[in-house]
């Protein structure tokens, strides 16, 4: 109640009759009246002034009622007013939403980019809609058929729009079901409680054969005379308005080709299949802020050969040997001759012919060639070396367009029937130390052979056949003189053998013909005699090895080395010397990279009490074991990263090691530091020993770099701990899931 004034209500609609309002008599007023907007459901007790409604207020009919209210006299006059009195109706959610259809057709294609819209669905709510009574979210009630784990298509729950899902795009395809129908329902109330009104309708959608697809293999011959550039393909994306480009696949100098906006794809150039036979590069679409819009198609294109090369020469000169007693038939060389044109094509087929050969004695067809080997052979047991040492030839090689002459020069050489003699059968003796260097001459050699010179029949090698078990000399062939060089091939020991009785044979590398055999004019003895040498002491090994831990104290024992005199000599060393080796200051090795399994090399030096001069060295190598001083750390070449807006499911593998040498396999612990903020974001799970996953608990993440505390243990003794700051990028991603 109250006096007579200007007044707003609220009123919710429905509910039906109510009283809203009592206003006072004030002297001489006696009653009320009321006019406006009463709709036959507002009204007024004239002497009571109550302001009442006999029915139900409907928002969607009218949200807003005005009226004037004013007090009366006896008379009927106007004591007071009139005063505005409005009333607000306030909606209630009692309208259910509707769909503008009852069934809606779409067509999407097949690999078709998941998330992008190729058509949409919409509902209208009478309702308030500035309350949540009229606010539509839309969502997949059913999925006819569904034959996946997970929903093939998606829809927006705020604009209704539909797309394939990420499933959707990987597995619709045609050939295996080419229509499915959705049932889609809008809830009003935002979706958020249980006395939402809801409605339905079917979604039929066509999936039609993706239009994106890479060309078969593109065929295009070389070196064409037309006007570039030339259409040779045409790829199509499924969407509208996207921009095509061409990126390579390798790094070349230039692309011989472009795209257009229409898809087509043009050769700007001749192409040359000897200088590159194949190309490989891709074709992509992208939106126009510059992210791909499908996945990148490989195109290939095979260069066609044409007959452009004529044959070559693999040599300007081709040079045979040939023994003046080789037989009829014999293979005596090869001419090789090549073809830039396509391999095992008719274009690079070489075919050989004699065309003439100089000089024509004592036949004109001596040789003879083999059409498609270019071997060549005698056609007869003809060749004398006192008619006609050497022979040119002229070879025609034909492909089947052009024709190359190559030049071949046979040299007639002389049979090896002579063996080489010796010009002494005893070259004596020599005498030397048992220390004279490895190397040295200690005696020049000389044979002779009647054979032709600056062959092989003339040439000759001198070895040492008897008397030498242990290869301990060596002769040596001077190629312009046939003069041989007996030298020292190993260390000399007197104490092993003092006198060496040797017997040095002469042999040509040409095996002799049938009937000549080497003899006694083909050897020659010779004596070496050694002179003992005071010796250095000799450790009895030559490595030492041992093991200790990296930390090992200095001045620990570490092991004996031992040592002789080898001439016996126990005046200046005991017949068995023992010394006792310390480590006398630390050794340590640590490789940055990664720390292995290390060695310090140390030399010992022995010198005997009265000799000085005789001094002998060994290494003795320290391996060095490993312990447990290096924390472990990531080994990773990249940081992980997620692709922006995170769907859910997400993980990222990291991995972890330490420079420490693992004898077995490691094991790390993984688990994470940091406030209850980067747990509340962030879970990980070991894998394996070396290995574990990153997963977000939640997907609303931003588009930035994310510091992620990790603490990583091992497990040496005693374990060792590292905190690292991961960086895990949560970016936009192309389509072949990477970050753009």
């Amino acid at each position: 109640t109250g006096t007579l004034k200007d007044m707003n209500f609220s009123v919710p609609e429905g509910g039906g009759m109510r009283f809203l309002y009592q206003f006072m008599l004030e002297p001489p007023a006696v009653s009320f009246r009321v006019t406006g907007e009463k709709d036959g459901i507002i009204d007024i007790v004239p002497r009571t002034g109550v302001l009442y409604l006999n029915g139900s207020l409907d928002w969607e009919t009218k949200a807003v009622h005005r009226l004037q209210v004013e007090s009366l006299d006896e008379k009927g006059n106007i004591v007071k007013g009139p005063y505005g009195i409005t009333i607000y109706v306030e909606d209630i959610n009692d309208n259910p939403p509707e769909f503008d259809k009852m069934k809606y057709t779409g067509v999407v294609r097949q690999n078709s980019r998941p998330g992008k819209p190729f058509m949409r669905v919409h509902a209208t709510d009478r309702d308030d809609p500035t309350t949540p009574h009229a606010q539509l979210t839309y969502s997949i009630l059913h999925h006819f058929p569904n034959p996946y784990k997970e929903m093939l298509f998606q829809i927006d729950n705020v604009t209704g729009e539909i797309s394939p899902s990420k499933t959707g795009s990987y597995y619709l395809d045609p050939q295996k079901q080419d229509t499915f129908t959705l049932v889609v329902i809008v809830k009003d109330m935002a979706g958020m409680t249980m006395n939402a009104f809801t409605s339905s309708a079917d979604v039929i959608i066509t999936v039609k054969e993706s239009l994106w697809k890479a060309p078969a293999t593109i065929h295009i011959q070389e070196n064409v005379t037309q006007i570039y550039p030339v259409n040779i393909s045409q790829v199509r994306s499924n969407e509208p308005g996207v921009i095509y480009d061409l990126f390579e696949k390798e790094k070349l100098s230039r692309l011989p080709f472009s795209i257009d906006q229409e898809g087509v794809i043009y050769v700007t150039e001749p192409l040359d299949r000897e200088e590159k036979d194949t190309y490989v590069f891709f074709a992509v679409t992208k939106d126009n802020k510059g992210e791909l819009v499908d996945k990148p198609l490989q195109i290939h294109v095979i260069v066609e050969d044409v007959n452009d090369n004529p044959p070559v020469c693999q040599q300007a000169l081709t040079v045979i040997e040939v023994q003046e007693n080789e037989g009829a038939g014999s293979n005596i060389g090869t001419l090789f001759a090549t073809d830039m044109d396509k391999k095992d094509t008719l274009n690079s087929r070489l075919q050989f012919k004699i065309e003439s050969q100089v000089p024509a004695i004592p036949a004109s067809n001596l040789f003879f060639i083999q059409q498609d080997t270019g071997i060549l052979q005698l056609t007869s047991r003809s060749l004398n070396k006192r008619i006609a040492s050497n022979y040119s030839l002229k070879v025609l090689v034909t492909d089947t367009v052009f024709q190359t002459i190559c030049d071949v020069q046979i040299h007639v050489i002389d049979i090896n029937d002579q063996i080489p003699i010796f010009e002494k059968s005893d070259y004596h003796n020599v005498t030397v130390a048992e220390s004279i260097p490895v190397g040295t001459v200690i005696l020049e050699i000389q044979a002779t052979d009647g054979d032709e010179p600056g062959t092989g029949s003339s040439y000759i090698i001198y070895q040492v056949k008897e008397g030498d078990p242990n290869n301990s000399f060596i002769i040596e062939t001077d190629s312009e003189t046939n003069r041989g060089f007996v030298k020292i091939n190993k260390d000399l020991d007197f104490e092993a053998a003092s006198v060496y009785n040797l017997v040095i044979n002469a042999t040509n590398p040409e095996p002799l013909v049938s009937g000549v055999q080497y003899n006694s004019s083909s050897l020659t003895l010779f004596t070496v005699i050694l002179t003992n040498v005071d010796e250095p002491p000799v450790f009895l090994k030559t490595v030492y090895k041992g093991n200790v831990s990296e930390d090992i104290p200095v001045n620990t024992w570490v092991m004996t080395v031992e040592a002789y005199d080898p001439e016996g000599d126990t005046t200046t060393l005991p017949p068995t010397a023992c010394l006792l080796v310390y480590l006398y200051n630390s050794c340590k090795c640590n490789n940055p990279a990664r720390k292995s399994r290390c060695v310090c090399n140390i030399c010992i030096l022995l010198i005997p009490t009265d000799k000085a001069a005789q001094k002998s060295k060994t290494t003795l190598m320290l391996h060095l074991d490993d312990v447990n001083d290096n924390p472990p750390r990531l080994a990773m070449d990249y940081p992980p990263f997620f692709c922006y807006p995170l769907s859910g499911g997400e993980r990222a593998l990291i991995q972890a090691t330490d420079n420490d040498e693992q004898w077995w396999y490691s094991t790390f612990t993984f688990s994470l530091a940091g406030d209850k903020n980067t747990r509340m974001n962030w879970e990980i799970s070991k894998v394996n020993a070396t290995h574990a996953y990153l997963f977000p608990k939640h997907t609303n993440f931003e588009e930035k770099v994310y510091n992620v505390p990790v603490i990583i243990n091992d497990n040496g003794k005693p374990p060792l701990e590292t905190k690292v700051n991961l960086e895990v990028n949560v970016c936009k991603c192309s389509s072949e899931k990477s970050c753009f």
